[in-house]
């Protein structure tokens, strides 16, 4: 699994932080919103009618199916977009998207972004390597689904995790701690398997717990992701 570590090196390098300052430029039509942990930016079903913009915070991208099951698609941290359905022509909400700490976000109508896009070349071009990176990982998540077994879906779910807030590798990270019903979610596999290996986790030194999650991310990725 080399080619996660180089993904996130990739992010590093691509994600522009002075694109918060090419959003301060559109004035009509953006909000500063902030939101307590827990607390519901968008819903399924809504309409869609804004982009938001992550200033500080993360963010839980869900879907739940017509059976009631939910999913969690992505975690999003700053300097991530979320709800972009909205400026191809989606009318609802296909997700929802939730705060899982305190955040502060941009909402920016639909016609204030396009007319941002239009005025301002520099931040279409962030914008567009904004949304082709949040493919590539899409696709990198497709692969781990498909070939990774659950303990190094898990491992990679916390690495990501962990690199959301600042986009630096560092070798210890402090992130809130998620239930394991929701770790079970964004990996694909039972509670009482995330709860068996993130006590593995813990004995072996990869994680820790005191109040935070701490994640121990250069242990993790060599003894974990390149076994």
């Amino acid at each position: 699994m080399p080619k996660a570590k180089k993904a996130t090196n990739a992010r590093v390098a691509l994600i522009d932080p002075f694109i918060t300052t090419l959003l301060q430029r559109i004035v009509d039509g953006k909000n500063v919103l902030t939101f307590r942990k827990g607390r519901t930016i968008f819903a399924q079903g809504a309409k869609a009618d804004a982009i938001y913009f992550i200033e500080a915070g993360k963010v839980k991208i869900s879907v739940v199916s017509s059976a009631g099951k939910e999913a969690v698609l992505a975690m999003l941290g700053p300097r991530d977009f979320l709800g972009e359905g909205c400026m191809v022509g989606q009318s609802l909400r296909v997700t929802t998207a939730t705060a899982i700490e305190d955040s502060t976000t941009f909402r920016i109508e639909r016609e204030a972004m396009l007319r941002g896009l239009r005025n301002e070349p520099d931040l279409a071009e962030k914008f567009i390597t904004s949304l082709l990176i949040r493919n590539m990982h899409l696709e990198e998540d497709l692969c781990d689904q498909l070939f990774n077994h659950s303990e190094k879906r898990l491992a990679r779910v916390l690495l990501k995790l962990s690199r959301l807030n600042t986009h630096d590798i560092v070798s210890d990270s402090k992130i809130p701690v998620l239930s394991h019903e929701t770790l079970a979610e964004m990996v694909g596999t039972t509670r009482a398997r995330i709860t068996h290996f993130m006590n593995k986790f813990r004995k072996m030194g990869f994680i820790d717990y005191n109040g935070v999650l701490t994640v121990r991310t250069e242990l993790l990725t060599d003894v974990v992701l390149h076994d």
